[in-house]
């Protein structure tokens, strides 16, 4: 392996670091006391009621007089709690602020093995109405008590394509009040809710209501830093991505968008609630996050969403809103066909993200089709894209060999010109063209997977597919790192303290591959320095990249042996001289025996 091979792996190998770097998740703030902890989630919650969508709790304490004269006598009632069942989720749905109370996933588990919560039961449910009273007064419908038909303790249980609607009702007065039509249909996570205002010129101010989403999304897995990562708040108005990341436990991130708007989401790792406006009717939105600090020294993010309403004072006015609560199911996400899917992450948008989506996504989906193992179906995969390189890889490997014969030549050519660097660049180059030599060859198999790698890294660490999906031994989810054993303490200065036997295998043939092309003894460091420095870095990436990576490797190493049986032989050939063509060319042929 030659100096520009050398130059070529420090240069992938700090890129891969700088990009780790990037993708980690800021470090927590140093950790304060009890009575600074306490402090900090007071002037959250001081800055959150002070907002455009003030924290639930706040609504909590409404009473008589914060309710104003029209919504007063609502504070107080019976609530009466519904539950409807489907193939994918059970949901329960209360008077008390018509709220849905439960929405609970029947084919998803915790990291602790129950079943995906979609809704925080410890704050009352979700889904209501935000708007001002014309006597000055924020109404919040989830503080208020609905009416329905139906009796407390009530099960519906859909199958096939059946559907159900529960009608809530807010009654203001005899000719004023708030409907809330809640659909269910079997098979989708989604239900379809139709807000129907009736004479409410009077009692509704500034043309505007808000149907707000207030509580979050409940995180799932057990690391609550690396879920913090890719939880996000967002809307899609005017065809644009707008983003909330709550980065900070000290400030409250906002968002006020004016415009029509499709849609607002609210996601985790591998969940998302979504409230998507029919038809562009919403007139734009609100996004709210802020970040708060989890025993263990863990983190959670918490968001609010809301879609702006128009409010025409008509005597009569509906609005539809589709309420997605389900997983970041990549097939899912596309059909509704509204741009929601730009909420997983995929990687870079530019280059990464079409590999995820056209690529790797489709040909896991059509191998998982025939094989059920995720763990298989990386194998084989490995093994496609190896055979789509080989012809790369070998042109490479020749390469190389043809550096390896040159060294005693270009030894000699430095100590030749050693008072001379200009002269000896020279030489070498001209030595490089006369065999025919790409001195950058061995770097670009390694470049051009770069990509991949990214793409990989992507889809391993978002796709649902791969979450909780084993493989064999102690490698039981191949969406997150594996754990073979775990230190008794940390590791100094890089704070390792479980190793990935994945990544140290990868590493194993990495250190295989480097003695098997590095002869040059100026080059022996990178024998072992290499594979050091991508062991410490793979060991925090998902199982399946080093599965994929390990694998990869290991037929290098079975092509690198079968080319050098084969081919290792071979002497070392100049390059023949092309003869020149056409018109000059046969002059050129001439000119000797015009001489004579």
């Amino acid at each position: 392996m030659g100096k520009q091979e050398t130059l070529g792996f420090v240069f992938i190998g700090l890129v891969l670091i700088v990009w780790m770097w990037m993708q980690t998740p800021p470090p927590r703030e140093p950790s304060v006391g009890k009575t600074d902890t306490l402090g900090v989630v007071e002037k959250e919650r001081e800055v959150r009621q002070a907002s455009v969508l003030p924290s639930p709790k706040r609504s909590s304490r409404a009473n008589g007089d914060s309710l104003g004269r029209y919504f007063s006598h609502l504070a107080t009632g019976r609530e009466k709690v519904l539950t409807v069942k489907t193939d994918l989720y059970t949901a329960n749905i209360s008077t008390k602020g018509g709220l849905i109370k439960k929405w609970e996933l029947s084919r998803y588990q915790s990291w602790d093995g129950h079943p995906v919560q979609m809704v925080d039961p410890d704050r009352d449910g979700d889904l209501g109405l935000l708007f001002l009273s014309s006597d000055g007064k924020e109404i919040r419908t989830r503080s208020l008590y609905f009416d329905s038909d139906y009796t407390n303790g009530s099960r519906v249980e859909l199958t096939g394509d059946q559907t159900f609607t529960a009608t809530l009702v807010l009654a203001i007065s005899g000719t004023q009040r708030i409907l809330k039509k809640l659909t269910f249909k079997n098979g989708t996570y989604d239900l379809s809710a139709e807000i129907e205002l009736y004479n409410l010129a009077d009692v509704i101010s500034n043309f505007e209501y808000q149907v707000t989403w207030e509580t979050g999304i409940r995180y799932a897995e057990q690391n609550s830093i690396d879920e913090s990562s890719f939880a996000m708040a967002y809307a899609y108005s005017g065809g644009e991505l707008a983003e909330v990341d709550a980065t900070s436990f000290e400030e409250t991130a906002k968002r006020d968008i004016n415009g029509a708007t499709s849609w607002v989401a609210m996601r985790n790792k591998y969940f998302a609630t979504a409230l998507i406006a029919a038809d562009g009717l919403s007139q734009g939105a609100y996004l709210e996050g802020y970040k708060v600090p989890q025993p263990d020294k863990g983190e959670k993010e918490e968001y609010s969403m809301s879609l702006k309403m128009p409010f025409k004072g008509m005597l009569a006015e509906k609005a539809k809103i589709t309420i997605f609560l389900g997983p970041l199911d990549f097939d899912i996400i596309t059909g509704y066909e509204i741009a929601l899917d730009q909420i997983i992450s995929l990687g870079a948008t530019w280059i990464i993200r079409p590999i995820s989506e056209y690529v790797m996504i489709p040909l896991f989906n059509l191998l998982h089709f025939f094989i059920p193992n995720y763990g298989i179906v990386i194998i084989v995969f490995s093994i496609i894209i190896k055979v789509v390189l080989h012809p790369l890889s070998k042109t490479t490997m020749k390469s190389m060999r043809k550096m390896q014969a040159l060294q005693p030549m270009m030894n000699e050519l430095r100590e030749k010109y050693k008072d001379d660097p200009q002269k000896m660049n020279q030489q070498v180059m001209n030595l490089y063209k006369e065999y025919g030599v790409n001195p950058a060859a061995g770097c670009v198999p390694l470049i051009l997977q770069m990509p991949i790698l990214f793409a990989l890294y992507s889809v391993f660490r978002s796709a649902i597919e791969l979450r909780q999906a084993g493989f064999v031994w102690w490698m039981s989810d191949l969406s997150v790192p594996d754990e073979a054993f775990v230190l008794p303490s940390p590791v100094p200065l890089l704070g390792i303290q479980s190793i990935s036997g994945l990544a140290l295998a990868m590493g194993i043939t990495m250190f295989i591959q480097q003695k098997m092309t590095v002869t040059d003894p100026r080059q022996k460091a990178m024998v072992w320095m290499m594979p050091i420095m991508m062991t410490i870095i793979f060991n925090g990436l998902p199982a399946g990249l080093n599965l994929y990576y390990f694998v990869f490797n290991l037929l290098s190493i079975a092509q690198q042996a079968w080319l050098s049986k084969h081919h290792g032989s071979e002497p070392l050939r100049k390059v023949e001289k092309k003869a020149a063509g056409g018109l000059m060319g046969r002059l050129t042929k001439q000119l000797p025996k015009v001489r004579r």
